[in-house]
C-alpha cells in the first residue's frame, strides 16, 4: 500500500526528502513550492526553487501560490484528496484549512531537537549557541510555531568547526530517511506521537526560539570572546556569511576556531590569520575575498601577506 501525498518544500534542504518519497513509491499528487525568485546581480531573471526543479525532473505537478489564505487555493488543495501533506522548509504559513484537509493531517520535517530551536534558523542558532548535538524530527503540524507533537527523531552531532552547510546537509539526509519511515508507520498504524511538553520533561530541553538571522549580525565584533566569534562565523557559513574588513576590502569568513592568544582585539597575532579577540584568539580557517573564491588560510596568504599587527575590522 502506498500513500497519496502533497509535498510542500522550497530550498535544496527539502529535495532529498521529495526524492526519497518518490523513490519509495508513494503517489505525489502535487508539489507545492514558493514562486520563482529573481536571481543574479540585477535580478533580471527568475529561477525556480530547487524543489520545483526536482519535481519537474520527476514529472510531478507543481503549484507555487503566493499565499494559501484564500478560499480558492484552499479548495484546490482539498480537491487533491491527499492522505497526508509532507512539509519540509516550505516557507509559507499553512492555515488551519490546509493543515486539516489531508486525511492524516500534515507532517513536518524540522531540523532541531524540539522544543529547543523552534523557528526560522534552527541550524544556525544551534551552532552559534555552542550546541554539540542537534537533530531531525518528524512532527505533527498545528497552528503554533513548531509546537506540534513529535513522532520520530534522529540526532546529529555538531563538531567544533562544523559550518551550517555541513550540518544542513546531514540533517537534510536524515529528513529523507525519517520521512520515508514515517510514511511506512503511518500506513501500518504504528506512528506514535509525543508532546513537546513530555519531551521537555524527559530530556530537560527548554523552549528556545531560533530567530531569523538579520544582516547586521554578520559583521564580526572582535571585542567579543573568541569562542563566540568562531561559533558565529561557522553558524553563518555560507549564508549570510560573517565578515570583517582587511586592507580596506570586505573579507568573508567561512570557518574558524577559538584558540589561546592575547592582544589588541582585531589585530593579527602572527602571519597565519590568528586574530586577537576580546578574550582569546580566532583562527581563520576558510575565507573568501570580495569577488573571489573560497579558500583556506594558506590560499589567501599566497596572494597577500598578513603580518602580525595587521588590523581587521572597519
Amino acid at each position: 500500500m502506498t500513500l497519496r501525498l502533497v509535498f510542500m518544500g522550497t530550498p535544496d534542504f527539502s529535495v532529498p526528502t521529495l526524492r526519497a518519497l518518490h523513490e519509495a513509491g508513494h503517489e505525489i499528487a502535487a508539489v507545492y513550492t514558493q514562486p520563482p525568485r529573481p536571481a543574479g546581480r540585477r535580478g533580471l531573471e527568475t529561477v525556480p526553487s530547487p524543489v520545483e526543479q526536482e519535481a519537474r525532473r520527476l514529472g510531478l505537478s507543481v503549484r507555487s501560490p503566493v499565499s494559501l489564505k484564500g478560499a480558492e487555493e484552499q479548495a484546490a488543495f482539498a480537491a487533491l484528496q491527499a492522505d497526508v501533506a509532507v512539509v519540509v522548509a516550505y516557507g509559507l504559513l499553512l492555515p488551519k484549512a490546509i493543515l486539516e484537509a489531508p486525511r492524516f493531517g500534515a507532517l513536518n520535517g524540522h531540523g532541531s531537537l524540539l522544543p529547543r530551536w523552534r523557528g526560522a534558523a534552527p541550524i544556525q542558532r544551534a551552532i552559534e549557541a555552542g550546541d554539540t548535538v542537534t537533530g531531525m524530527m518528524v512532527m505533527g503540524m498545528e497552528a503554533g510555531l513548531d509546537t506540534g507533537p513529535v513522532a520520530l527523531t534522529e540526532e546529529v552531532a555538531i563538531g567544533p568547526t562544523d559550518t551550517a552547510r555541513e550540518v544542513h546537509d546531514r540533517l537534510s539526509a536524515a529528513s529523507a530517511a525519517l520521512m520515508v519511515e514515517a510514511m511506512t508507520r503511518l500506513e501500518d498504524g504504528s506512528l506514535r506521537f509525543e508532546t513537546q511538553d513530555a519531551i521537555a520533561a524527559r530530556t530537560g530541553r527548554e523552549v528556545k526560539y531560533a530567530a531569523k538571522i538579520e544582516k547586521g549580525e554578520a559583521a564580526v565584533d572582535w571585542s567579543r570572546p573568541a569562542a563566540e566569534i568562531a561559533r558565529r562565523i561557522n553558524a553563518f557559513s555560507p549564508f549570510p556569511g560573517a565578515w570583517t574588513v582587511l586592507g580596506g576590502e570586505r573579507l568573508k569568513l567561512l570557518r574558524a576556531a577559538a584558540e589561546e592568544g592575547a592582544g589588541e582585539a582585531g589585530t593579527a597575532l602572527d602571519d597565519t590569520l590568528l586574530v586577537a579577540a576580546g578574550e582569546g584568539a580566532v583562527r581563520l580557517i576558510e575565507v573568501q575575498k570580495a569577488g573571489g573564491k573560497a579558500s583556506d588560510a594558506a590560499g589567501l596568504l599566497r596572494g597577500a601577506k598578513v603580518p602580525a599587527g595587521t588590523r581587521f575590522g572597519a
